[in-house]
């Protein structure tokens, strides 16, 4: 009996250290792979807003102003397309450089439903806008799901001095889910509260 018991204690713990070592394969991997896109790709070649929050459409369009040749790609609610289409057109960003993905839910799709169009136009190298508190965050799904496709962000982040930064858990929560994106293209955008 005791001996069936130290045998599952030993299982497990091969379970645990398998999955430790997987782990840190895939950060490795990830970490070559954005070095190695860094250098061949060092300035963005498009942006991209999550919406969340119409001041960082705002943003987003007074931003495009100072980059007018790249690329602008809104990833959200598709509710909101024809007040942010009023504030590209106010701004004077053209027509045809702004790009809806229409199919995001959250911060997890925001980079999942925009990863596959990056990567057809063969865009290696992104500014990511968002706020301030919610970029950490960002920039960890961004390094899965960007990184695990070659694309590299810039971030540039919108000040919100009225909002403190988000937990840690639900950083861990979501580059979990991007983990099994990976593994399984699901997001589990569904199971998702918020």
């Amino acid at each position: 009996m005791k001996y069936r018991r130290h045998r599952r204690y030993l299982w497990m713990a091969y379970g645990v250290l398998g999955a430790g070592l997987g782990l840190l394969v895939l950060a490795g991997w990830l970490a070559v792979q954005l070095t190695v896109t860094q250098r061949q790709a060092p300035t963005p070649q498009a942006i991209l807003v999550l919406e969340g929050q119409t001041s960082r459409v705002r943003f987003a369009a007074q931003f495009s102003g100072q980059h007018p040749s790249l690329p602008l790609w809104v990833s959200g609610n598709p509710e909101g397309q024809a007040l942010n289409e009023t504030i590209f057109r106010q701004a004077a960003v053209p027509k045809g450089l702004v790009h809806y993905d229409g199919c995001a839910t959250d911060t997890v799709t925001n980079f999942t439903c925009t990863v596959s169009d990056l990567t057809a136009r063969r865009i290696h190298h992104v500014y990511v806008i968002t706020s301030d508190y919610h970029m950490g965050r960002a920039r960890a799904i961004a390094a899965i799901v960007f990184g695990s496709r070659g694309i590299v962000v810039t971030p540039v982040a919108l000040a919100a001095p009225d909002r403190a930064p988000e937990s840690p858990l639900r950083t861990v929560r979501d580059c979990l889910r991007s983990l099994v994106w990976l593994a399984t293209g699901k997001t589990g955008a569904s199971l998702n509260p918020g």
